[in-house]
């Protein structure tokens, strides 16, 4: 034994611990950063450099990217391994084909046969195209949906995405949109420029948007001008991030404005900043919105380029697929060019936000209606309603309905209302036969309790919640423990991992929702377990579609 410590004393290690550094991939990645800063928080946006460029990310490229960011290597391979979008190649191992095919497999997509599309595109599109199933895409009024590169094909066929994939449509093509100068044309930013020359009071605003009943349209509902109020006291300098995410399966409102009116939101935006007095502005978008970024990136270049009155900076920022990055600590934690994992609380992100900052974090629906309510008034938006509800909400309509599609109604809206009154009623033939209030999270309800008013706090009684007001809505075709499953299946496989009660949990009851009659006793253990312990909402929220099969739909289940 002493014989053997004295000659590993005297050994000599031949080569550094560590990857060695690859020269023509510290070129390679140098010429794609180019004269962009090296900070950290830019992580990500480099990462998406190397990912566009050659479709992964390669160890040799990883290395050097870390040493050029001054970063350790593990440091750089934790961030760039946690986000769907990024492709991390080991040595050894082949790179992907150039070519990926996303196909949504969440529960609208479902519903229209995603998976046996799923199936024929692996057969049919030959070795050269990764064909891979997607969490929600955000095109839910579209289903089945399929994204070939950064291309959706909407209602999609196997035809259609040979044919997409034959003529390398792989761009996202964008639509006519309200651009600036038709929006300055129209009396845009109007009120933004009164607001920055002074004309216009600060506390009379905040007023203004208390008085009209606006709460956070992302899904948690906290009144916005309640928000305002709070980070007008806090400490500066103060942040604003600006919540683009829109992962919650059925949701897809932020999209469809973005895709016609952008500068009604970046007008928001500015009134929002000036009002709340931020020095910069943060805007997270989804990286699968593709055609979106694109507008972003076209019309926040004109309005800085003839600017109607002093901006603060604004910085784009792209997701790079993950659902937690919808939490807002997570989503704070991804623009500083981190995991995005949610953090515990308090401290809140309006005390201690982006940076360390106090930071007013909005989704980008709740600033799209702050020049109407400024314009038009507080009861304007307020006198909007039905059973007793203030307002009026988009509803982000999927499923067995004749016109899918955003849905603006009155806030408090019944779902048999909406389906006769907004949907073109049920599909021919389909009878209706339950509903998902909220999205993924907001659980699942029978067809016989279709007159609860869908608003803020008044689902909460049943077990359920609005969200961000994604309605899916289900046929008697369909079964609720099968919809169940789908949505477990997509938390379990989103859920970040931070936390044991989410991580393990989640997993746990999708292998339990598999038996075709449910342990009721065992799911109810762990939904106690992720709803009481679980860091954020995803966990919290992810036992309510459980609960509620079991309490409405367990002839299904026993």
């Amino acid at each position: 034994m002493e014989a053997a410590i004295k000659t590993n004393k005297k050994s000599k290690r031949g080569n550094p611990k560590g990857r060695p550094l690859d020269a023509t991939a510290l070129a390679e990645v140098r010429a794609l950063l180019g004269a962009a800063p090296r900070r950290r928080d830019l992580l990500i946006e480099h990462l998406h450099k190397i990912q566009d460029r050659y479709g992964c990310v390669s160890a040799p490229h990883l290395v050097a990217l870390a040493r050029e960011m001054a970063l350790a290597t593990a440091e750089v391979y934790e961030v760039a391994t946690f986000y769907h979008h990024f492709d991390v190649i080991k040595e050894g191992d082949a790179a992907p084909p150039a070519l990926t095919v996303r196909v949504c497999d969440s529960l609208s997509c479902e519903l229209a046969g995603a998976l046996p599309l799923l199936e024929k595109l692996k057969t049919t599109l030959g070795p050269n195209v990764r064909v891979i199933p997607a969490p929600c895409i955000g095109r839910c009024e579209q289903a089945p949906a399929v994204v070939v590169g950064q291309n959706p094909v909407a209602q999609a066929t196997v035809d259609q995405v040979k044919a997409q994939v034959a003529a390398n449509q792989t761009k996202c093509a964008v639509a006519k949109y309200t651009g600036f100068d038709e929006y300055r044309k129209k009396g845009g930013y109007r009120i933004a420029v009164e607001c920055l020359a002074g004309q216009r009071d600060a506390e009379d605003i905040v007023k203004t948007m208390e008085a009209s009943s606006l709460r956070g349209l992302g899904g948690a509902g906290f009144p916005t001008g309640r928000k305002w109020r709070i980070l007008r006291g806090e400490r500066g300098p103060r942040l604003m991030a600006i919540n683009i995410d829109e992962g919650e399966p059925g949701t897809f409102k932020d999209r469809y404005y973005l895709e016609r009116d952008p500068h009604r939101f970046l007008e928001g935006m500015l009134i929002a900043a000036w009002t709340a007095q931020i020095s910069e502005v943060y805007i997270y978008l989804r990286d699968e919105y593709a055609g979106c970024r694109a507008i972003l990136e076209r019309e926040i270049a004109a309005l800085q380029k003839n600017p109607p009155c002093p901006l603060p900076p604004i910085h784009l920022r792209r997701g790079a697929g993950a659902y937690i990055c919808g939490e807002e600590s997570a989503m704070i934690e991804s623009i500083e060019g981190k995991r995005g994992m949610p953090r515990l609380r308090p401290p809140y992100v309006a005390e201690v936000g982006l940076f360390g900052y106090p930071t007013l974090e909005h989704n980008m629906e709740t600033l799209y209606w702050v020049r109407d309510i400024l314009e038009k008034g507080a009861q304007w938006f307020a006198g909007h309603g039905r059973h007793g509800r203030k307002g009026v909400r988009s509803f982000s309509v999927s499923g067995r309905v004749n016109k899918p599609g955003v849905h603006l109604a009155p806030a408090g809206i019944t779902v048999k209302e909406l389906i006769d009154e907004y949907c073109g009623g049920m599909l021919a033939g389909q009878k209706f036969y339950a509903y998902l209030p909220g999205g993924a999270s907001g659980g699942i309800l029978p067809a016989s309790m279709g007159d609860i008013p869908l608003d803020f706090d008044t689902l909460q009684p049943h077990g359920c919640f609005i969200g961000s007001a994604a309605v899916i809505i289900l046929s008697d075709r369909d079964k609720a423990g099968a919809a169940a499953r789908n949505l477990m299946k997509f938390f379990a496989e989103e859920s970040c991992g931070q936390c044991t009660p989410c991580r393990v949990g989640t997993a746990k009851a999708l292998n339990l929702m598999q038996a075709p009659q449910w342990n009721k006793g065992l799911l109810e253990e762990l939904s106690s377990a992720m709803a009481d312990a679980s860091i954020c909402g995803l966990g919290q929220a992810a036992p309510n579609p459980v609960r509620c099969v079991v309490k409405h739909f367990a002839h299904e289940i026993e």
